[in-house]
């Protein structure tokens, strides 16, 4: 059985695949780059999501104006557990969140298909302290993946769900040490 929160991810030994949606000015100069430059905004709270359907529900399969491009951004795992780190989630104290140079949100994870399922699935908002780490240090490489989302896109939508789903990237539950865990509001189920 599926925890109630659990972090789903593509990751190896060393990196960790967060996914983001981005209109193509911005998106076109990071995947040319291979990591976030101007007109990326290093000012702002940028949220990033390691479940891959999460984000196809968010940017509706690319199609969400100014979300028109689906960038698989893999960044060190020593970075993404730093961020779960200095974490508070958005429904804790709101005085902790305030501070915290990371919120953590848990949403309905999402069937391909876009049906919200009843295990919830991780958003990590790491926040202008430590948006140029995430630029210049947690970056690995920044890949463009809208092709590959309007493949899978056009597959629902002609009833095709089995062939779309083996097109989705792979995603297992990613370990965390318990202590980090449970600051981020995982539990079994019971």
């Amino acid at each position: 059985m599926t925890e109630l929160r659990q972090i789903r991810a593509d990751f190896d030994e060393r990196t960790i695949t967060v996914y983001q949606a981005y209109a193509p000015a911005i998106a076109g100069p990071a995947v040319a780059a291979g990591r976030f430059v101007e007109p990326f905004s290093r000012g702002r709270m940028t949220w990033i999501k390691p479940s891959f359907r999460w984000l196809m529900h968010r940017s509706n399969w690319a199609r969400k104006p100014g979300q028109e491009r689906v960038l698989a951004v893999r960044i060190t795992r020593e970075g993404w557990e730093r961020a779960l780190a200095e974490a508070a989630l958005t429904t804790g104290d709101p005085a902790a969140l305030a501070e915290a140079a990371v919120h953590v949100q848990w949403d309905p994870e999402r069937s391909a298909a876009g049906a919200a399922l009843n295990h919830y699935s991780i958003q990590v908002g790491v926040g202008r302290a430590l948006i140029g780490t995430f630029v210049d240090e947690w970056t690995v490489s920044v890949t463009d993946l809208t092709p590959q989302v309007h493949r899978i896109s056009g597959l629902i939508r002609a009833g095709r769900n089995a062939q779309a789903v083996r097109l989705l990237p792979p995603e297992r539950p990613y370990p965390l040490a318990p202590e980090l865990a449970g600051r981020l509001g995982m539990a079994p189920r019971r």
